[in-house]
């Protein structure tokens, strides 16, 4: 598969890659640059799994990528997230750290990126990410992402029970109501998506939400 991380967001992974602990490559860079490749994206998001604060993980990084002639401007940082912006020429990538005290449903898998190696959320662990960010956030990519991994054979009924594994808070039909009051279209256009575009990604919207109501009955 061929990787659609810039080659700046794979020298930042190669570059972070000694860090201890180990942090865990989640979200769209893991989709663009390890399972699908459907889409680019700005962000890396790198996640703590098993640990309540980030004690020492910005300052760590902003160590490493400087010594390799990088600048670095902290954006946000409090004990449990941090977001830093790495820049190099005309070039620059986000950095998104999460303190993620919740168990995995399932275990990230090691991958090579450059010389080095990290560790990837799974395809499985990601859907079910996803599926618990429709509680908090309604954005295009979330549906976007969420349409490739389930063509690319997720299971979403074994998705939503991680879910709600994780997030006590979660159901499927707490979800489906989500997906009913969000305008796909409207978000979308606005993002620059084609009219086509936009009006397919509702769509799909509208069956993901009927086959969550049809999982969620009795």
């Amino acid at each position: 598969m061929k990787s659609t991380l810039s080659p700046l967001q794979q020298r930042v992974l190669e570059i972070l890659a000694p860090m201890s602990p180990r942090w865990t490559l989640s979200g769209g860079g893991a989709l663009a640059g390890f399972h699908c490749a459907h889409r680019t994206t700005r962000d890396l998001d790198l996640f703590w799994h098993g640990q309540a604060t980030l004690p020492e993980a910005p300052q760590q990084a902003e160590r490493l990528l400087v010594a390799a002639g990088m600048q670095v401007a902290t954006i946000q940082r409090s004990p449990t997230v941090a977001r830093l912006k790495a820049t190099q020429g005309d070039d620059g990538v986000v950095l998104d750290f999460d303190a993620e005290p919740v168990p995995t449903v399932e275990a990230p898998a090691e991958h090579a990126v450059g010389r080095a190696r990290i560790l990837v959320d799974t395809r499985h662990e990601i859907l079910v990410n996803k599926l618990g960010t429709l509680l908090n956030r309604a954005e295009p990519r979330d549906l976007v992402d969420l349409r490739e991994l389930l063509a690319s054979g997720g299971d979403l009924r074994r998705a939503l029970l991680g879910a709600a594994r994780k997030d006590g808070g979660f159901s499927a039909l707490t979800v489906g109501w989500s997906l009913e009051g969000f305008d796909v279209i409207k978000k979308a256009l606005a993002l620059g998506m084609s009219e086509r575009d936009a009006r397919e990604l509702d769509a799909f919207r509208q069956r993901l939400r009927d086959e969550i109501a049809a999982l969620a009955k009795p």
